[in-house]
């Protein structure tokens, strides 16, 4: 699998673990930064070309990594066809894959062991989405707004 990956400087030496991690692995990976670590970096600039990647490569996933990893999550939403989910247990990255089928995982390097985070991302790779109807019809309302800004209808009752 193809997965495009980025962060800030909170991230950095995950990121870097999680490059070689994916590798070894089997995926092909494009990683978007940073490549040095500079504690004044800005995650947009990383986080942003990672969503592209993904938005722009159908069946990729991507992977964005922060202190919390909230910030990154905002980041990457803002890249249309984007769905990023901040996972912060094994539970959550399988849900942001099967119910919502994400596409992008934020994970938060402060918030986890090293060994917690890199579990979250195997669990969201290996997960897939499980297309039923109530996902498909949710997921299929906000690409509705995304792209053309109708709001979904209010119930009925």
């Amino acid at each position: 699998m193809r997965v495009y990956i980025g962060a800030d400087h909170a991230g950095y030496e995950l990121k870097n673990h999680l490059v070689s991690w994916l590798k070894e692995h089997g995926h092909e990976v494009t990683d978007c930064g940073p490549f040095v670590y500079d504690a004044e970096d800005d995650y947009p600039a990383f986080v942003l070309r990672a969503a592209e990647g993904v938005a722009d490569d159908p069946g990729s996933l991507g992977v964005v990594i922060g202190g919390s990893g909230n910030g990154e999550q905002i980041a990457a939403n803002k890249v249309r066809g984007i769905r990023a989910a901040l996972a912060w247990s094994e539970e959550t990255a399988r849900l942001a894959r099967e119910h919502n089928d994400a596409n992008v995982v934020s994970v938060g390097a402060r918030m986890h062991s090293l060994d917690e985070s890199t579990r979250f991302v195997e669990v969201f790779l290996s997960t897939r989405y499980s297309g039923a109807e109530r996902h498909s019809r949710r997921i299929a309302q906000l690409a509705a707004y995304e792209t053309i800004g109708q709001l979904p209808p209010l119930p009925e009752n």
